[in-house]
């Protein structure tokens, strides 16, 4: 089933109303100058009427389209007219219809040439007119030697043949004319272009048959008169048929610009083949003419092409005469040479770069100052390019060689050799020195590979060398992992500069110490690695390990007009069976670390429990992380009493966890907390828990403090005092009753700022302890700076109360420091009776231990609300 919008339906249509009208022209039995103009006509105006629709309909989607489709179909019109008026003025030779038909011959082509949508220079424009005068003249002479000449014969009057044929030799040179422009176009509408051409050369044909048969007084052929008809018909369904995307045709270019000479030479042969069967007669002027214009036209366009040729060699001279002065320029040396490698011609560039002068060079062999062992490299090279003589496409190969320079050095250089135009067997070929971008990719691989500060080889170097090594290794091959210990306060106190210097001195003091078969490198910031390559007795590494050492601590390093004395922690690994190079150098730093824990100064042998208790403490550190935020901490609070009335003065918040069910000492988490630096925010969570528990109890009337233990990075932390803040704020405890504690080590390491960070919480009104006090070595004097409130008895004095004499007089010498210096004095660890009795005797007014109370949960300290603790 179609339906009326069905784009089948207007193709069909078309033909229907054709073949309608043809049989009827048959049917009524008319000459055939009538059938034609009725058929044709018909045809004509139903071409004239889709074209002029269709362009309608693509006016907005494609403008050359619908523009070559209105000028077509107004040719169709045209032609249409002069069709219809030719049975009536045949009276005339040269009648009106054959203008119209003309005219619309003429617009028909304009059609095509805008739907082929192609634009010429005025050059090319030239061309196509002169092929296409070529291409008409040289039919017109076939056509002469053929036929035409006896009609001609037959004619009385020369002038009334040149008008009658004049017509139809028009509309062929315009149909050769607009055919190479609808053959060569890549427009999407260049199919509607063809059928315009077709129409063309129908109407072309048509004209040529009815001229002859008028000049030979006879009916025109019925075949002549109806060609035009089923052209147009044919013009009608193509712009309903479906669109033919153009395809690349580079080939239809040649054959089109062949045409005209083929032509031109089957003219020529079919003219002498004429007289050479002696059926000459007597010159017609228009026809030698004609032919002699021809020949002209041939002459003038051999001219030109020869002034183009002439104009093209200038240009490739000066092209390749620019190329070489550029190339020159550029600091390349530029020469020609055969496929043998003797030098024909080379450019002055060769003196600049290499020292040698044009006439040493010219016929002598490149090879000559080609480095051995690349010559024959080049040879094959140069050998298939003389192979690949015959391929059109430009051949050419990229050398890199050594060439020698005048003065005897070998430069690395880049050459690029290209076959030479001109159908001589040479080579252009550029060369290039590129000995300054080998010396960069050489320094640049060593800077890849080396540390800038100490030149030794990096860690990238020291990696990749392991794994080659471990790849085909011998026997006790290890790696020896060593740190400065104390170099971070090298770079603070002198900076970052001095703290390069010693790492400079340290490395030529290792590089002493190592073997000349061992690879020593800078692993990173200041630790260095060794890979002991060579086989041997496992002895051998470890006492090199100790030489390293020995190398370090020696004597001080002179940095900054200063004496610095270091020492070095040394690790040891030995590979064993199957080892990855990067398991190798993870146990000797583990082992580096394990030395570094035990105090440094020492070399430890890596053992699989170093990396078992390396695991166990990752392992705990993600499982405190997970418990912080799974909130599986508790806090306990341990009773600080008055030692006199038994009362209950402050507690001490400690932190628990339950792991499930399971509970962890604190001993077994706080020091690897401390380590990962989650020990802040747990600090922080305690802190703000135990002040809002607190404050609670002392909203219910009740007179209690807080203490709580201070760890180094929480008094580091960025906003440790604001967070102090922050917690008595949000609780609404009073700052004098909070009480945070710190040990003597803590004001040691990094004293002044501790001491401000410290300062700024006591200007808030918090109060300050010292706990398990006795046991550093810098206490009195840290006393004097930092005013503190407390001081807490270490455990270890106060449980040798009644059984060592020394402690004993210890305990009490620091309970008479604290009166003499106005301090509260608490005992820690208070576990039997008598070591109450004694710190009583002493005058020690608080105590806290198992024996006075053990830490209890919230609700537990509830009830010592309302009752009082018994001793």
């Amino acid at each position: 089933m179609i339906r009326w919008r069905d784009p089948r339906v207007p193709p069909a249509a078309a033909a229907a109303a054709g073949a309608m009208a043809f049989a009827a022209a048959l049917l009524t039995e008319s000459p055939a100058l009538v059938t034609g103009a009725v058929a044709g006509g018909v045809a004509a105006l139903i071409a004239a009427a889709s074209l002029l629709i269709a362009s309608v309909k693509q006016a907005a989607t494609h403008r050359p389209a619908a523009m070559g489709a209105r000028w077509m179909g107004g040719g169709a019109i045209i032609w249409t007219a002069g069709v219809a008026l030719r049975p009536f003025t045949e009276s005339f030779v040269d009648s009106f219809a054959d203008m119209f038909m003309l005219l619309g011959t003429v617009i028909t082509a304009s059609g095509a040439l805008v739907a082929a949508d192609r634009r010429f220079p005025a050059r090319a424009a030239l061309r196509h007119l002169t092929d296409a005068y070529l291409c008409a003249a040289s039919l017109f002479l076939i056509g002469w030697m053929v036929a035409l000449r006896h009609v001609y014969a037959e004619t009385a009057d020369a002038a009334v043949f040149t008008l009658v044929m004049l017509p139809p030799l028009v509309g062929l040179l315009v149909t050769f004319a607009v055919i190479p422009s609808v053959l060569t176009s890549r427009s999407s509408s260049w199919l509607l272009g063809l059928a315009g051409v077709g129409a063309l050369a129908a109407m072309t044909v048509a004209g040529m048959a009815t001229a002859v048969a008028r000049l030979m007084d006879a009916e025109p052929q019925l075949w002549g008169v109806m060609l035009a008809p089923v052209a147009f018909l044919l013009l009608a369904a193509v712009p309903w048929g479906p669109r033919v995307k153009p395809a690349n045709r580079p080939a239809v270019g040649h054959v089109v610009a062949l045409v005209p000479l083929a032509l031109v030479a089957v003219a020529a042969g079919t003219l002498l083949v004429h007289q050479a069967g002696g059926r000459t007669g007597p010159p017609v002027t228009g026809v030698v003419v004609l032919g002699v214009s021809v020949v002209l036209l041939l002459l003038v366009r051999l001219f030109v092409v020869s002034a183009t040729n002439v104009r093209l060699r200038g240009l490739v001279k000066l092209s390749e005469r620019q190329l070489r002065d550029l190339a020159e320029s550029t600091g390349d040396v530029v020469f020609t040479c055969d496929y043998e490698g003797v030098v024909r011609e080379i450019g002055a560039g060769v003196e600049v770069t290499y020292g040698y002068s044009q006439e040493e060079l010219v016929g002598g062999s490149i090879f000559d100052y080609i480095h051995p062992e690349d010559v024959p490299g080049i040879q094959v090279a140069m050998r298939a390019m003389n192979l690949e003589e015959d391929n059109t496409a430009p051949g050419a190969c990229l050398i890199a060689c050594r060439v020698r320079a005048a003065d005897g050095t070998w430069r690395p250089t880049e050459s690029v050799a290209t076959r030479r135009a001109g159908g001589e067997d040479l080579m252009l070929v550029t060369t290039r020195d590129v000995s300054d971008e080998e010396a960069l990719r050489n320094q640049v691989a060593h800077l890849t590979f080396h540390d800038g500060v100490t030149g030794l080889p990096n860690r990238a170097y020291f990696e990749e060398r392991t794994r080659e090594v471990l790849s085909g290794r011998t026997a006790n091959v290890a790696v020896i992992f060593l740190d400065l210990d104390g170099f971070t306060s090298v770079n603070d106190s002198v900076g970052h500069a001095s703290g390069d210097y010693l790492l400079g001195q340290a490395a030529r003091r290792l590089r002493g110490a190592v073997r000349a078969d061992d690879t020593l490198a800078r692993w990173g910031g200041d630790e260095f690695a060794v890979l002991v390559e060579t086989g041997g007795d496992a002895q051998l590494a470890v006492d090199l390990a100790e030489r390293l050492v020995r190398a370090v601590s020696q004597e001080p390093f002179r940095v900054a007009d200063r004496d610095v004395a270091l020492t070095a922690s040394v690790g040891v690994a030995f590979a064993e069976d199957d080892v990855p190079a990067g398991d190798l150098m993870r146990n000797a730093d583990v082992a580096m670390a394990r030395s570094k824990e035990l105090g440094g100064r020492r070399v430890e042998v890596f053992a699989a429990q170093m990396h078992a208790d390396v695991m166990r403490r990752l392992e705990l550190a993600a499982d405190l992380q997970r418990a912080l935020i799974e909130q599986q901490f508790a806090i306990e609070y341990q009773p600080v009493v008055d030692l006199a009335t038994s009362r209950v003065t402050a507690v001490e918040a400690l932190v628990r966890w339950w792991r499930g069910s399971v509970f962890v000492p604190p001993e077994q988490f706080l020091g690897a907390a401390e380590d990962t630096g989650l020990i802040v925010p747990l600090s922080e969570w305690i802190l703000r828990e135990a002040c809002r528990e607190v404050a609670a109890w002392r909203a219910s009337s009740w007179d209690i403090g807080l203490s709580l233990n201070l760890s180094a990075r929480q008094i580091m932390a960025p906003r440790f005092v604001e967070t102090v803040e922050e917690a008595l704020t949000e609780s609404g405890l009073p700052a004098s009753v909070l009480t945070l504690e710190v040990i003597e080590e803590m004001l040691v390491e990094d004293a002044e700022e501790t001491i401000k960070r410290l300062s700024e919480l006591r200007a808030l009104g918090v109060r300050l302890a010292i706990d398990d006090f006795g046991t550093g070595y810098a206490s009195l004097a840290f006393l004097r700076q930092l005013p503190v409130d407390m001081i807490k008895i270490d455990p270890s004095f106060v449980s040798g109360l009644g059984k060592d004499d020394t402690l004993t007089l210890l305990t009490r010498t620091i309970v008479r420091l604290g009166h003499d210096l106005g301090l509260i004095v608490v005992a820690e660890g208070i576990e039997r009776p008598e070591q109450l009795e004694l710190l009583k005797q002493m005058g020690c007014t608080r105590g806290q231990g198992f024996l006075v109370a053990r830490p209890m949960a919230a609700r537990g300290v509830d009830s010592l609300m309302r009752t009082s603790l018994t001793v």
